[in-house]
């Protein structure tokens, strides 16, 4: 069936239109509300209040989501949202990375507030046609679409029987439908998700582009927490934005933007070639770096190198991406990240034989379907990100799940009657995509694997007699949220950076390992505790703009490791700060900076606690996070290990067991972890039970009515 065809097959549910109205100071100054279970569709104002407090992206999303939802809505009611907002940064061309948008939702994989980032040209589409957030909310009865016409000034719900669900093909679909002309396909995008996306917890969302140089619709992930599951489970098959051309953000001061721009501009083309490589490797660049410093996850985090790293390093997948070609996900990204292999061949599924482009492999892709596994082939790798993108499958709970699943059968706690005839020994490729692939038909294992962790973790036990203690050492999740792809086990302040996050551990919050572990510059409580409430913050700040956290600290200006704190790279955190008040016309200075997304990030803390967690306990991690659950796992760092005892515990490991000196090191390991908490609660203003204290919120600003009801009692 031609396009023509599919969409003569629509039917329209309802049809808005609005006055488009002018970007003021990085602000449409309203947002966009969608209730498809009765297909309402309305502006609403965005208020001092929200720009004072919230800011924008993540901010306004959290704000909105709370007002929507009560304290025990579950993420597959109606009444549960999906947010998607830009930020006041966010559109902007003359800086790196300002094509952001974050996604903020409840999660089915963790019951509480998930917040995802994504690249790709909807946020900043969606700004232009006149929204400083899209509210979605309600469930259809049959599979729609929404438009959003920023050129006619139309939203549009429109039933669409006839569009593929896989998302490579339904982005090309709707933007061939959508787009003016052929000229004009860059500016449409499209938001969807995928077949698994209907069948698993771990659905993501694919935000599109169109890359004139190759002709080709290309996607980037809102990847955590499961919001295309949601998106699915709501009948949204996609969300379409089109543009009238690149609008602009109607800033105070564009000169002191576009000097900020410059000079970056400039670091990239003399710096990267020789820092981090990001316009040829991408994330990619990083995989050998953590494998030389044991860091690299390898079979469900055991270990944090392996033999065969030559297969994965960065050079294979300089060989793989096209080269010489820009690859920014948005307008006048100069950091040219998004790397992409043409003409693959898939050797698997439904689209075998088929030719496509594949977006990445990213470092957390590579580390999470493929060392983590077992699986050191880059050719697996890249069909595996393939497939996870167009099934709507987040490649860091994928991989984290796969390889939780591999150690339980290599454990014999599952085995071949249980998974359906799939071996899941370490290594096996051909299991982990038929696994992937039975996600996206709802087949088999592939449903209970779909779960997650935790819930597999419980399913094991109950059904399979499993040991739960073993189960949760060893099952890399906290809050419910699968581990990003980093061994923590050597560095506590990463440990923290984990799971002390709001939303389950993510190392877009914190990544403090080479700080910790290798440079050995924060070595106390406080040092570690003053890390992690600051660079926490700092990140959230991005959240809130509409801005990728990579241009910040992925290529360093000449001169930053002389400064007094090169981990905060200066230069570049000054840089955003002129560009915020370039945009909006304030003055905020770094402390400000810090007190915005203070603002934020409590407020998330206090919405969690609204939902029944947010406290101590859930903080806790995985002892695997820490150090080595079992004998197999100690004896392959036994000096690492054994000189640990000696050294900092001083215990003498003669004569003792392995089993003796894992339990010598355990209690240890969590002490210290204790501690951990003990200081960071400190230092951001919380009770021991991690609680913000009321005269941190009124510090802030923060003890709005709402936010006092829910901490108050637990003062």
């Amino acid at each position: 069936m031609n396009i023509n065809e599919m969409k003569s097959k629509h039917k329209l549910l309802i049809d808005f239109s609005y006055e488009l109205g002018e970007i003021e100071k990085g602000y449409t100054n309203r947002t966009l509300y969608v209730n498809l279970s009765n297909n309402e569709i309305k502006e609403k104002p965005v208020t001092q209040l929200m720009k004072d407090k919230f800011v924008g992206g993540k901010g306004f999303g959290l704000k909105l989501l709370w007002d929507a939802t009560k304290p025990n809505t579950k993420w597959d009611d109606p009444e549960n949202e999906i947010i998607i907002s830009p930020g006041p940064i966010g559109g902007i061309t003359q800086y790196a990375g300002a094509g952001k948008s974050l996604v903020v939702s409840i999660s089915p994989l963790t019951d509480i507030v998930i917040d995802s980032n994504v690249g790709g040209y909807f946020g900043p589409f969606l700004k232009f046609a006149g929204f400083d957030a899209l509210e979605l909310q309600g469930k259809a009865d049959k599979d729609v679409i929404i438009i959003i016409d920023g050129v006619l000034g139309e939203i549009r719900i429109e039933e669409a029987p006839e569009e593929a669900i896989d998302s490579h093909i339904l982005a090309e679909q709707l933007t061939d439908m959508y787009a003016v002309d052929e000229n004009k396909k860059n500016f449409v995008s499209v938001v969807s998700a995928g077949l698994a996306a209907e069948h698993s917890n771990i659905g993501i969302l694919n935000f599109s582009f169109y890359d004139k140089k190759r002709k080709k619709v290309r996607l980037k992930q809102a990847g955590r927490g499961g919001i295309g599951t949601v998106l699915r489970n709501k009948k949204i098959k996609a969300v379409v934005a089109i543009a009238d051309g690149i609008k602009p953000n109607n800033v105070v001061d564009l000169e002191a933007i576009r000097e900020c721009g410059a000079r970056f501009n400039k670091e990239m083309r003399d710096l990267d070639a020789d820092q981090c490589r990001m316009k040829q490797e991408g994330t990619a660049h990083l995989v050998e770096i953590m494998d030389d410093y044991d860091l690299l996850p390898t079979h469900n985090f055991q270990y944090g190198s392996h033999k065969d790293i030559m297969n994965i390093h960065s050079s294979v997948w300089h060989s793989k991406f096209t080269q010489n070609i820009f690859d920014g996900c948005w307008v006048g990204c100069t950091m040219a990240c998004t790397k992409a292999v043409d003409g693959f061949e898939l050797r698997t599924g439904p689209y075998k034989g088929n030719k496509v482009i594949v977006d990445g492999p990213e470092y957390e892709t590579v580390g999470g379907v493929g060392s983590n596994c077992g699986i050191l082939d880059a050719d697996h790798i890249i069909e595996a990100n393939f497939y996870c993108d167009t099934y709507g499958i987040d490649t860091i709970s994928f991989g984290t799940l796969t390889a939780f699943i591999m150690e339980c059968y290599e454990a014999g706690i599952i085995d071949k009657e249980i998974t359906g005839g799939l071996e899941f020994n370490f290594g096996n490729a051909d299991s982990a995509l038929e696994l992937m692939h039975q996600m996206a038909r709802g087949e088999d294992f592939g449903v209970i694997a779909g779960k997650g962790v935790r819930q597999m973790k419980k399913y094991f036990a109950e059904n399979y007699g499993a040991d739960i203690n073993f189960l949760n050492d060893i099952g890399m999740e906290n809050k419910g949220l699968e581990y990003s792809q980093y061994v923590s086990k050597e560095s506590l302040a990463q440990q923290g950076g984990y799971a002390m996050t709001n939303k389950g551990p993510q190392h877009d919050e914190a990544w403090l390992i080479f700080m910790d572990m290798v440079n050995k510059q924060i070595p106390t409580f406080e040092d570690k505790a003053e890390a992690l409430h600051y660079f926490p913050m700092f990140r959230t700040w991005f959240g809130l703009m509409g801005l990728c956290k990579l241009p910040w600290n992925d290529v360093e200006p000449i001169g930053n490791a002389e400064t007094d704190e090169p981990g905060k790279v200066p230069e570049h955190v000054q840089n955003y700060i002129t560009i915020f008040n370039a945009v909006t016309g304030l003055n905020i200075d770094k402390s400000e900076m810090i007190r915005q997304s203070e603002r934020v990030y409590n407020y998330q803390r206090t919405f969690n606690i609204r939902r029944g967690y947010g406290l101590r306990e859930h903080d806790a991690q995985p002892y695997r996070a820490a150090g080595p659950v079992t004998v197999a796992e100690y004896e392959s760092r036994q000096d690492r290990y054994d000189k640990q005892l000696q050294e900092i515990l001083h215990v003498d490991p003669e004569g003792k067991s392995t089993d003796e000196k894992i339990a010598i090191l355990r209690k240890y390991k969590e002490g210290q972890y204790e501690k951990l908490l003990d200081a960071v609660y400190k230092r951001r203003g919380w009770t021991k039970n991690g609680v913000p204290t009321l005269a941190h919120l009124k510090n802030l600003g923060m003890d709005l009515p709402e936010i006092l009801e829910i901490v108050e009692p637990l003062q």
